[in-house]
């Protein structure tokens, strides 16, 4: 049995409006309590792993913590605590900036935010965010300054990979804001105008080009900005130019993104032109096709009827599987095509069989090893694939006569491989349509590293997500039992979370929360609320509205930047009702679904009470506490809205639809209960779901065999082993 720390007159008041932090007789807030929020933010910054510092202006030191001394390269016993040895490494061409913004903020005692980068010692760089706010003292002016400060190196990092990935390419491309002023000038753009991109950026481009104005150009762009339609187009740009251009026009980032080329010749010269006509068809259809396909085996798909018939007789995609083992052991063939619907069997054939059986001399592994394009015009097939087996039978029966087989190329890695073929019919492949397979090449491979990257991204939320689902606690005749369900749509995969913890005073905590947003962001503020809440709950024994009012500043405070819903619960066990054999059950609602208490008599009830507002919408906010008595054998369901939700439905509905379906399931042991629920309501969903129940069994008698054993599951059928 654990031992519980209770008060001495048993049951707590709720907490409500007036019943806050201790406050002085003027109103002001008490000393121990300013102490008290102080240590909470101290803790919240360790839980979300930020970086913090207080500026006293009057003393002039600077007290930072360990997170910080690491970032710029200090050690805790040879650091001044002076400005002065915060801007010795700082890069001088950001230190302006930074104490642009500390001036500013110290006169009016407001916020900053600043960008900067730090030159540590090792010789190694780092991109710091901070931001913070100037603190007055009793007089009004400022007295001293926090902060915290964000590691986003890695993102800087990820910009200039794009960045080269967008100077390498060899058409010309910019991109302009909503206000149509610049905001991006490649290399090759650069060279087509014949302006240095400096005095392009930030500028507005009717004004720049007023030749522009009236012509297919400013007709097309606008097109694409209120309609969001992607465009190409050929236009003739007048003097000083007089240039016709091929221009590819897409929405992006809230303006119109335009990629272009110089296509005079092909329009002076009746048969170029054609040429090049075809290139652009090319391009462009191949280039809708990827717009909105983020699975890379869905992007190649997709473009092959793009190529065969009108490039090859056929074609085979393969994606190339990132790693260090052999290119046969992370090469697939993922789709094939064939002109000719007969011959698609043997196509298929081909490409079930194709990997494992080529040679170090293929066309395949000639590609792989140099990076490049690799043609063979008129050869035989033989050395290809290993003779005698079903790989050679179906390439001799494929017949081809030209192959070429081109990496596909993505910001600096090969994603993966096209292979045409043609037979002798069509005859070798042409300068033209190597050079229209190399933009469409490029194409693909963008789209593929764009389709791996979001791979990337919602492999991270979710697994950050499952990295934070808490491994219940087991307190002493309480029965835990949680489920994590991901949405079946990736692009939803965001903030649902739980956390259960037992705190000093002898309660059992319980959490349940949706972070607003569907993406790696929400994921990571999700661990953010999520950790700073937990740190604050175990630094300071109070009841669930003062925690969530509590968590409401730190959020402001550390600039989390995110709203969430969320309930804090607390069963507690107050001396008169454990005399009992009762719990209490405290909680507060920050506009989250209500809690579900299913009765020891089959009888299910939706806890409707007043909810408070959003986490984080405010810094200050009265939250309320409601409180209701457990008896044994009593269960209370939360849970979030991708369990109840459907589209096109009222959430009253949703709701009904779950009590009367618990109250179906009552007989049940907890664990099924919860199984049969996500099985039930939330397979399929647009949403995460998240469900968290407990179960009191009564006091002074033995604990059921496995009863508070962390019953949690992470995906619907499959159990997380029992610690």
């Amino acid at each position: 049995m654990h031992e519980r720390a209770v008060t001495e007159d048993g049951v707590r008041s709720p907490a409500g409006p007036g019943h806050g932090p201790p406050v002085e007789a003027n109103g002001a807030e008490s000393p121990l309590a300013a102490a008290e929020r102080l240590a909470l933010l101290d803790v919240a910054a360790h839980a979300a792993g930020l970086g913090t510092f207080r500026w006293d202006l009057g003393t002039r030191r600077l007290h930072w913590d360990a997170g910080l001394l690491e970032a710029f390269g200090h050690a805790a016993d040879t650091f001044a605590g002076t400005m002065a040895a915060l801007e010795a490494r700082i890069d001088p061409d950001d230190l302006p900036d930074l104490r642009q913004a500390l001036r500013d903020a110290v006169g009016v005692c407001g916020a900053y935010e600043a960008e900067f980068r730090v030159h540590r010692p090792d010789g190694t760089t780092r991109w710091l965010v901070v931001r913070g706010r100037a603190v007055p003292g009793p007089d009004g002016t400022a007295d001293h300054v926090v902060g915290v400060t964000a590691d986003t190196t890695a993102l800087r990092a990820g910009d200039e990979r794009v960045h080269q990935v967008l100077e390498d390419m060899t058409v010309g491309y910019c991109w302009l804001d909503a206000d149509w002023r610049f905001g991006y000038v490649n290399g090759e753009a650069e060279r087509i105008f014949g302006v240095r991109r400096g005095r392009l950026l930030g500028r507005v481009m009717w004004e720049l080009f007023p030749g522009v104005v009236g012509t297919a150009f400013e007709r097309e762009y606008r097109r694409v900005a209120r309609t969001g339609a992607p465009a190409v187009f050929d236009a003739w740009y007048p003097a000083p130019l007089e240039t016709w251009f091929e221009v590819r026009a897409v929405p992006e980032r809230g303006g119109v993104a335009a990629y272009f080329t110089d296509v005079t010749d092909r329009r002076r010269a009746l048969d170029v032109a054609q040429q090049a006509r075809t290139r652009s068809q090319l391009v462009a259809s191949v280039a809708g096709a990827l717009v909105e396909i983020l699975d890379p085996v869905a992007a190649l798909e997709a473009v092959l009827p793009h190529l065969v018939p009108s490039v090859a007789d056929f074609a085979i995609a393969s994606v190339l599987d990132e790693g260090h083992g052999s290119w046969q052991q992370r090469l697939h063939d993922v789709a094939a095509l064939h002109a000719d619907p007969a011959m698609q069997p043997v196509l298929e054939e081909y490409r079930a069989t194709r990997v494992a059986a080529l040679t170090r001399s293929s066309l395949v592994a000639q590609a792989l090893a140099g990076g490049r394009r690799v043609l063979a015009t008129g050869v035989p097939v033989a050395g290809e694939v290993s003779e005698g087996g079903p790989a050679q039978d179906a390439l001799v029966r494929l017949a081809p006569h030209a192959r070429v087989v081109v990496p596909l190329r993505g910001r600096g890695h090969v994603r993966g491989l096209l292979t045409l073929g043609r037979g002798e019919a069509r005859g070798e492949f042409t300068g033209a349509e190597l050079r229209s397979l190399r933009e469409v090449m490029a194409q693909i491979g963008l789209a593929l590293d764009n389709a791996h990257l979001h791979a990337a991204r919602r492999d991270l939320a979710e697994e950050l997500q499952r990295s934070l689902l808490t491994e219940l606690p087991e307190p002493d005749q309480l029965e835990l039992a949680a489920r994590y369900l991901p949405a079946a749509t990736a692009a939803q995969i965001g903030g649902d979370w739980y956390d259960a913890f037992l705190v000093r005073d002898g309660g059992t905590c319980l959490v349940i929360g949706d972070v607003t947003g569907h993406d790696l962001r929400a994921a990571v503020s999700m661990a953010q609320i999520r950790n700073v809440l937990r740190g604050g709950a175990h630094a300071v024994v109070q009841p669930p509205a003062s925690i969530l009012s509590a968590l409401d500043w730190a959020m402001h405070d550390l600039a989390v930047g995110a709203m969430s819903t969320a309930v804090l619960a607390k069963v507690e066990h107050p001396p008169d009702l454990a005399a009992q054999g009762l719990r209490l059950l405290r909680w507060a609602n920050a506009g989250h679904l209500p809690p579900l208490l299913l009765h020891p008599d089959g009888r299910a009830e939706l806890l409707r009470r007043p909810s408070d507002l959003l986490l984080g919408l405010r810094a200050h906010t009265e939250r309320r506490d409601h409180a209701l008595v457990l008896p044994p054998g009593a269960t209370v369901l939360l849970y979030t809205d991708g369990l109840v939700e459907r589209r096109g439905e009222r959430l009253s509905a949703g709701l009904e639809r779950l009590r009367v379906h618990v109250e179906g399931l009552a007989a049940l042991p907890l664990g099924e209960l919860c199984d049969r629920l996500v099985d039930d309501l939330a397979t399929g969903s647009d949403d995460d779901v998240a469900l968290l129940a407990v179960r009191a069994h009564p006091e002074g008698r033995r604990r059921p065999e496995g009863v508070g054993s962390g019953d949690t599951v992470l995906t619907a059928g499959h159990r997380a082993p029992s610690p």
